[in-house]
């Protein structure tokens, strides 16, 4: 395609090109779109196709026009990144659209290209191993939160403590001072789901007893139009339960499962929680290698390449619009580091060709088949039907990766 590329600016992985198509290949392409349009349209006392030239042009001149333009922005974009060799990160941006009869088409290519990572310096680096220790009371800890799981919520009589689920009639007052009806609300005191000032109210009410006053709302209420309000509210207690906790003995050990004593249950706590150690401290490793290889070998990343992980975590965790902005402000640290180390990793998988192979999938496939008693084949259906394949190559591909990493560089206790 005949055109003028001029670079206007090149900042890092951003690149700016002038664009300038001549007026006679605007013609062409005007042209191309007529054709289309007179083979296509129907006109009265026309057969389809049979229609003058000149009167589908006149007719049809604005949309014959845009479609012209569209295919010479996209020829004349895809020219450009060939003849620049650019490696794109996402679509390009048009800009300053000139678009003038008898004139050439023109416009600013706005283009993010990919890093390309050097990533020399990637040994030598001193790393420490941080595991935590697995203590005795680390462990009754857990058990404790076992024994709250399987606890069971029993009505009391008592005034409702820090722990116990209540319902409550709870109404506040209007601006004007009036006092609505109050609404039903089921919730844990001490869990955050009311003001520290309600649940204060709520503990002093008696079963049935109804108790108002004035009430401050805290100078961080996620209303900002409600922070540091003082009104009236009214809280009428109507249910108290308890939550009882099953004794701390075998029984208990037995039907968290298949444990025949409390020392047995004792003992798969420590071993889970040993385990869980590990991997954390595996995964310490992991992002303490990648934060000094990266201080190492400074790179751009493409802010597409960020924003569409932020959109990607806001549509998997239902973000709200309201809190999107907010979500996105505080997670671009963190979805930066993301695409960074998913780019260190997959240049040296590149390099190093450590990529996982299709042999190497089977290989782990044929390892859960065995601990799960299952078809090979079952396993590989399943996770090919769930669209996880990929997730075990990357998966693969990146322990690889870390595993050659860790024989280039020293890690300590």
């Amino acid at each position: 395609m005949n055109i003028t590329i001029t670079p206007t600016e090149q900042t890092g992985i951003s690149r700016r090109l002038q664009i300038s198509v001549p007026t006679e290949t605007v013609a062409t392409y005007e042209d191309q779109a007529a054709r289309k349009y007179a083979s296509q349209v129907t006109i009265p006392g026309f057969r389809v196709g049979k229609a003058p030239a000149a009167l589908v042009r006149k007719r049809f001149a604005e949309a014959i026009r845009q479609e012209a333009v569209e295919l010479v922005i996209n020829e004349a974009f895809k020219e450009a990144v060939e003849r620049e060799g650019l490696k794109l990160a996402a679509q390009p941006h048009v800009h300053d659209l000139k678009v003038e009869p008898g004139k050439p088409l023109e416009f600013e290519l706005h283009c993010e290209l990919r890093p390309d990572l050097a990533l020399n310096t990637i040994s030598g680096f001193a790393i420490t191993r941080r595991e935590s220790a697995v203590t005795d009371e680390l462990i009754e800890e857990q058990i404790e939160k076992l024994r709250e799981q399987k606890g069971d919520w029993a009505p009391v009589e008592d005034k409702p403590a820090p722990g116990d689920m209540v319902t409550v009639q709870l109404s506040t007052a209007e601006a004007d001072g009036s006092m609505p009806e109050g609404r039903e609300y089921r919730l844990v005191l001490g869990g955050g789901q009311a003001i520290a000032a309600i649940e204060e109210l709520i503990m002093e009410a008696s079963m049935g007893q109804t108790i108002e006053r004035s009430v401050r709302w805290p100078e961080d209420f996620p209303d900002e139009s409600q922070r540091g309000v003082t009104k009236n509210a009214r809280v009428t207690l109507t249910d108290v339960k308890r939550k009882v906790v099953p004794a701390l003995d075998d029984a208990f050990a037995r039907e968290v499962g298949d444990f025949d004593t409390l020392d047995a249950l004792r003992a798969a706590v420590r071993v889970d929680m040993g385990e869980h150690a590990r991997r954390e401290a595996d995964a310490d490793v992991r992002g303490q290698i990648i934060e000094k290889i990266v201080e190492a070998n400074p790179f751009e990343v493409p802010n597409s390449w960020v924003n569409q992980l932020i959109e990607g975590y806001m549509q998997m965790y239902g973000v709200p619009d309201a809190e999107k902005q907010r979500f996105a402000q505080e997670f671009q640290p963190m979805a930066a580091r993301q695409v960074r180390r998913d780019l260190v990793i997959d240049t040296l998988a590149e390099r190093e060709k450590l990529t996982a192979s299709a042999s190497d999938v089977d290989t782990r496939i044929e390892e859960m088949a065995k601990a799960r008693n299952v078809d090979p084949g079952q396993v590989y259906a399943q996770l090919q039907k769930a669209g996880r394949l990929q997730e075990i190559e990357r998966e693969l591909t990146e322990d690889r990766v870390f595993t050659w990493l860790l024989e280039q560089n020293s890690v300590s206790a």
